[in-house]
């Protein structure tokens, strides 16, 4: 079993920012209703910072009318904003926020196998404003490449390589680089802002907020099966995003570079700028987000070379603060190829304080899950459903710190063609312990 020694140690310092008080599962997973740490947050004055002046809630991108996810993508106003341990130095606000999750899972089926790992993500941002324009700088890291290249067992995951060999029923681990990007908004009429963002290593404006962001995939050790149809670009080594906000609407586009990281994990990729994407959002409510996207990438899959893809989506995010969901669908055209589809509907209910349920259904159609040419099954495509469940006991603790203690069952539907390799019903359970900076 691995230790949690080395992804602890990316955390180590994160307490230390401050006293006191946005999947990286939980970058917006405060409820809406304010709790006495978000009063202290909020009214209570910081090292640096005037003792008259109350300090403002950090705000990770967002508008005034939705929170912001990862990368300039939108979320639900009441899931609340980003929360973590904040420090006020002269103008500048600075938070932490990360995570360290303890994982034992077992897949089941033929193909399945078990194993204990760790995740973990930390993250520092700075904003500053002046007067109606603001800057905001971010850095997230991960120790997931100390896992190998192979990451963990995940059934029917597919996607990116290890050693020169496609990855199947496995998920490739988090680059040690997750973002590193700056952000300006400037205010150009009342409710109108224009905003720029980007960097070497950050997120173009193309799927719904990523799933570690979401606070409806709060308490999902793994990742989706569908991660690679809506949100595996949210690593990008090299991004530049324009875009307005009006009211409730938000318009961007961006130019990145198609490529997803390569298997070296540890390392920065060569940044270019080769695809583009554009994005409409638009929450009518604070209670809700719509987004649709669609962006043309140069090459993005090392197992399709020379294969650039279209890649559309829609989502739809709500949220009351204790309940928060989000339905999705994407397609991505292989050029020249296929269109394969998925669908995802997933959502956590915060019961009280402490107890926690969530659920995920998944359906997506894969054509990687037998990359060896001479199966008679490679490159054909089946529709796989994944149907996922769970509980989590969550005990918080001091500092804006949250331990959460859980675990999910799953379950899937296939074709009959899968059950040589697979088994007839296969059934998967996880185990977690997820210890959080920023609730």
């Amino acid at each position: 079993m691995r230790t949690l020694l080395p992804a602890l140690a990316l955390l180590a310092p994160l307490p230390a920012l401050a006293q006191e008080d946005h999947s990286m599962h939980d970058m917006s997973a405060m409820p809406a209703e304010p709790t006495p740490q978000d009063h202290a947050a909020m009214g209570h004055a910081m090292p640096g910072m005037d003792a008259d002046r109350p300090m403002p809630m950090m705000r990770m991108g967002g508008s005034d009318h939705a929170a912001g996810g990862s990368g300039t993508a939108l979320l639900p106003q009441a899931d609340g904003p980003m929360r973590g341990v904040m420090l006020g130095h002269g103008d500048w606000m600075v938070m932490a926020h990360g995570y360290v999750w303890g994982v034992y899972t077992d897949q089941g089926g033929k193909r399945g196998s078990d194993e204990a790992f760790v995740e973990s993500m930390a993250m520092l941002s700075a904003t500053r404003d002046w007067g109606g324009t603001s800057l905001q700088l971010r850095a997230m890291g991960s120790l997931e490449p100390a896992m190998g290249q192979r990451g963990y067992p995940n059934l029917f995951a597919s996607g990116e390589t290890a050693n020169g060999v496609a990855l199947v029923d496995r998920q490739h681990p988090h680059d040690l680089f997750m973002e590193l990007s700056a952000r300006v908004d400037t205010q150009v009429a009342p409710g109108t802002k224009l905003f720029v963002y980007g960097g070497p290593v950050a997120e173009p404006a193309l799927g719904p907020s990523a799933f570690m962001h979401r606070r409806s995939a709060r308490y999902f050790a793994l990742s989706p099966i569908a991660h690679h149809w809506f949100d595996s670009s949210h690593i990008t080594y090299g991004v530049v995003t324009g875009g307005v906000q009006a009211g409730r609407v938000q318009l961007e586009g961006s130019w990145f570079n198609g490529r997803e990281p390569d298997e070296h994990r540890w390392d920065v990729d060569r940044i270019k700028l080769d695809s583009w994407s554009v994005r409409a959002s638009w929450s009518p409510t604070d209670r809700w987000v719509a987004q649709v996207s669609t962006g043309r990438l140069k090459s993005p899959e090392v197992t399709h070379a020379g294969e650039d893809e279209q890649r559309t989506t829609a989502s739809l995010h709500y949220s009351t603060g204790k309940v928060s969901a989000m339905v999705a669908y994407a397609a991505k055209h292989r050029l020249p190829g296929p269109v394969l589809s998925a669908f995802t509907a997933e959502a956590n209910w915060d019961l009280t304080s402490r107890h926690s349920l969530f659920g995920r259904v998944e359906n997506v159609a894969n054509d990687e899950l037998f990359p060896d040419h001479d199966d008679p099954l490679h490159d054909r495509k089946f529709r796989v459903t994944r149907f996922e469940g769970g509980y989590a006991y969550r005990i918080p603790l001091a500092h804006q710190t949250e331990l959460a203690l859980g675990g999910s069952v799953a379950a899937y539907a296939k074709p009959s063609a899968l059950d040589a390799a697979y088994g007839k019903a296969p059934v998967s359970y996880t185990l977690f312990a997820r210890l959080a900076l920023g609730r």
